[in-house]
């Protein structure tokens, strides 16, 4: 039977990863985001991006960084061979919202996301079970989970209503 090829691979091992590490994280009290896998000369780096309602601090990082490291040590088919590095963090403010989580965790910050044929930005007011809520230029708009497509944090300098010191 011929080897798989190296993009098929790489993506066996990162679902392998998830399933594998995905208990061991929410587990603990954080949510699994995504694991990448690379070549870095005779390593593997590991990266693991886990987040949490509230963010996710340094006491946070170490704890879920022991307990993969853990977890692959001692899986047998962990989809890499060898020695690896592991590197364990939140994801940045370019992540997709894509998941309810993710737009509930967005409360308050400026987004841009497609609804439909129209891409809206607008600060987001509330997520619940039927959608997003969005203030766009004043006016409040209800996006059903449905008619949202991915959403993009606005990175922001200084918010327009913030008040000066």
């Amino acid at each position: 039977m011929a080897p798989a090829p190296a993009g098929r691979a790489a993506a066996n091992a990162r679902e392998h990863l998830l399933h594998t590490l995905r208990p061991v994280v929410e587990g603990i009290g954080y949510d699994l985001e995504d694991v990448t896998v690379t070549s870095a000369g005779r390593r593997s780096l590991v990266r693991v991006s886990v987040d949490a309602d509230g963010g996710i601090d340094l006491d946070a990082v170490a704890e879920v960084s022991r307990a993969v490291s853990e977890a692959l040590d001692a899986e047998d088919d962990s989809g890499f061979a060898g020695p690896y590095v592991l590197e364990v963090s939140s994801p940045g403010v370019d992540r997709p919202l894509t998941e309810p989580r993710h737009w509930r965790r967005a409360v308050g910050r400026l987004v841009e996301v497609s609804v439909g044929d129209a891409t809206l930005t607008g600060r987001v007011v509330a997520a619940d079970d039927a959608g997003v809520t969005l203030d766009v230029s004043g006016d409040r708009r209800e996006v059903g989970w449905a008619s949202l497509g991915r959403g993009r944090v606005q990175v922001e300098f200084s918010r327009a209503d913030a008040k000066e010191d």
